[in-house]
């Protein structure tokens, strides 16, 4: 079904409903022309924490699309942000596209539209039906090829939650479960709600690099500490410590814009935090306190140190180099309890 009516300011608003080869929906909505753009795009990745949708990390995103179409992906809802994004830029497009099943993301169309779009945004939801509908099928592969052409990308909460390298999925996770908060987490560090994917989107600057997102409100430091000690333990040994895995937790209401260097900002209310556990790998920490056998007889996690780097509204960010001029500390987990080497200093 293809409906269309002409809005006040001349612009086409374009809702689509189709059931493709596999016998599945997906669901189209485009504010703006019908016709593609041709546009060229600036890469850059807007890392964004949820909450309240941040102005200005969209117009930056808006920006690196030089005036193209804008695509929005997400597995539930209608298209909120159509309207919103097309306030904020001057765009030939903004589109949302519905792809709830991996029936829809086989759908040529959908691999199609991703393929014409200038710039990405990745909605919040449920990171869990991103992996589980999207992975393994053509929106990965049409996902990927345009962070190699050079397409921006973005995305908020469940959305910023697949961008790494690494992936918390929330596999585990049943809609009547308490968040996965820290200390949930480190109280069942090799529990079943521990899922974390790997290779989702293949974006070269956050190669090695989990995320996380509604960081400070949701008390999620400790899971990011418990997610970093599982990946920093591969085959059994410990990574050497030029290959550290890396997290990034990104506080509500914020956003990290970062080029294709690893260099960016940090914009609106909150926080970033860069969380590497080098120093642990540089004094082999990760040999016996957290291993296996240990959490199997219900130990709670412990683990000596991270290093924490958090940085602040309008403070820059470089993932190549030390970050300078930051509030850097230290943090430790004791049976399950997070300290700091800050007398006195919040975590947060």
């Amino acid at each position: 079904m293809i409906g269309s009516r002409l809005l006040f300011c001349m612009v086409l608003s374009l809702s689509v409903s189709a059931l493709g080869q596999t016998g599945t929906a997906y669901r189209y909505f485009r504010l703006g022309s019908t016709a593609n753009a041709t546009a060229i795009s600036k890469p850059g990745f807007a890392l964004m924490g949820g909450g309240a949708d941040l102005d200005e990390a969209f117009k930056w995103l808006c920006e690196r699309a030089g005036g193209g179409d804008l695509l929005v992906l997400r597995a539930t809802g209608k298209d909120d942000y159509n309207s919103y994004i097309q306030k904020l830029c001057h765009l030939n497009s903004v589109a949302t596209i519905v792809i709830p099943d991996r029936g829809a993301a086989e759908d040529p169309f959908v691999a199609q539209a991703i393929g014409h779009a200038a710039a990405l945004f990745i909605s919040g939801g449920d990171q869990a039906n991103y992996i589980n509908f999207w992975q393994g099928t053509p929106v990965q592969t049409a996902l990927n090829d345009a962070i190699k052409r050079g397409v921006p990308i973005g995305g908020t909460s469940a959305g910023l939650a697949v961008l790494g390298e690494y992936a918390y999925t929330a596999q585990g996770d049943k809609p009547d479960d308490r968040d996965l908060d820290g200390k949930l987490a480190m109280a069942d560090p090799y529990g079943p709600r521990i899922t974390i994917s790997h290779n989702f989107l293949e974006i070269p600057v956050l190669k090695g690099i989990i995320t996380d997102t509604h960081f400070a409100k949701r008390d999620r430091m400790g899971r990011l500490l418990v997610f970093l000690a599982r990946l920093n333990v591969q085959d059994g040994k410990p990574l050497a410590p030029e290959q550290a895995i890396r997290g990034i937790g990104i506080e509500e209401g914020t956003a990290l814009l970062l080029d294709t260097n690893g260099q960016g900002k940090v914009v609106g209310k909150g926080a970033a935090y860069l969380v590497d556990p080098t120093p642990a790998l540089n004094n082999a920490q990760f040999t016996d306190p957290f291993n296996k056998a240990s959490v199997e007889l219900e130990s709670p996690f412990s683990l000596d140190y991270f290093d924490v780097y958090k940085v602040t509204p309008g403070g820059k960010f470089n993932l190549n180099e030390p970050l300078k001029g930051v509030n850097h500390y230290a943090l430790s987990v004791h049976a399950g309890q997070i300290h700091t080497n800050q007398a006195g200093s919040a975590i947060y």
